[in-house]
């Protein structure tokens, strides 16, 4: 792995450009954040890429500009292993939240290399509060990969040590076709497979929603089809990414919590049951580009060509 740029704060957070295979095609980012004002040795967390891109085309997610294939385990725990041995010696991690987000470029349930990743995980940091987090849109026919991942976050880790999240972002099959770019599961699989995989001091599934001010998303439905006790619902507002700058989408959510639409949201879920988390991060990880905005795939002749989605320059490290 070579580095190739750094753009961030280190108070903050801070995204990495790197190149595999000596080539230009397989290149990726990962960020490292923290949560002001919690210290590092509270709360560290990793976003890692599991694909060259990613062959999925989500209308807000600027990864899918491209697709050139599948990062290895080693490929993946090697951008972790970067991060880690910058900060902790002998890779040992004292840190009470430590979460590694498999959530940056590339569907995780598609690249099997992801499950070999997490089972190396316990042993190769000495990292009682690592907490792996799997971010799907649980495309259809990767039954066995999540299969799978039942029996590693049983096997591996502790109880409320590991996360799942499912990208819904509507109640509406058709317009859940329309956002995510490939067949997934619809919302009563997800649901029974919710009953299979939260056991006893697991923490819930996070249904997570980044809604448009027309996107459908329907209380009755959520509580038809999904049980409180083993779900939360995550709302977060749409990142500026070239393709959401470019269709000119709206989010429900705004960074100001100024939209009483998203609060009738947010109460009538509630009302439902539902624990709900609203979760805006803050503001200039948006002008750092660490939010959603794909920097690899403007990534031209070793400099990042960046556009007004995320004005980056200002935050170039050397």
């Amino acid at each position: 792995m070579h580095i190739l740029q750094r753009y961030g704060k280190e108070d903050l957070a801070v995204l990495y450009l790197a190149r595999f295979r000596d080539d230009d095609r397989h290149m990726v980012e990962f960020v490292e954040a923290v949560q002001p004002p919690v210290p590092r040795e509270e709360k560290w967390v990793l976003m890692i890429s599991c694909g060259f891109g990613c062959p999925v085309k989500c209308a807000i997610c600027d990864a899918g500009h491209h697709f050139h294939g599948w990062l290895t385990a080693e490929e993946i725990l090697s951008q972790i292993d970067y991060l880690v041995d910058q900060r902790f010696q002998n890779r040992e991690v004292p840190v009470r939240k430590f979460k590694i987000q498999f959530a940056r470029m590339g569907e995780p349930a598609m690249n099997p290399a992801v499950l070999d990743a997490l089972m190396q995980l316990p042993k190769r940091y000495r990292a009682p509060g690592v907490t792996p987090v799997i971010s799907t849109v649980a495309p259809a026919g990767r039954e066995e990969f999540l299969e799978e991942l039942i029996r590693i976050k049983t096997r591996f880790f502790r109880p409320g040590h590991f996360r799942l999240q499912f990208s819904v972002h509507s109640t509406d099959s058709r317009e859940r076709s329309a956002l995510i770019g490939c067949r997934t599961w619809n919302l009563e699989d997800i649901a029974e497979y919710a009953s299979r995989f939260v056991w006893q001091g697991d923490a819930k599934i996070c249904l997570n929603f980044a809604p448009f001010r027309d996107t459908t998303i329907d209380p009755q439905v959520l509580a038809d089809t999904f049980d409180p006790k083993l779900f939360v619902i995550k709302l977060t507002p749409i990142n500026p990414t070239d393709r959401a700058v470019g269709s000119r989408v709206v989010s429900l959510i705004d960074a100001h919590r100024t939209n009483p639409a998203a609060d009738d949201l947010v109460r009538s879920m509630e009302e439902k049951g539902f624990e709900v988390i609203v979760s805006i991060g803050e503001q200039e990880e948006n002008a750092i580009g660490t939010n959603c905005g794909q920097m690899a795939t403007r990534y031209l002749d070793g400099e990042a060509r960046l556009t007004t989605s995320y004005p980056g320059r200002d935050y170039l490290l050397s």
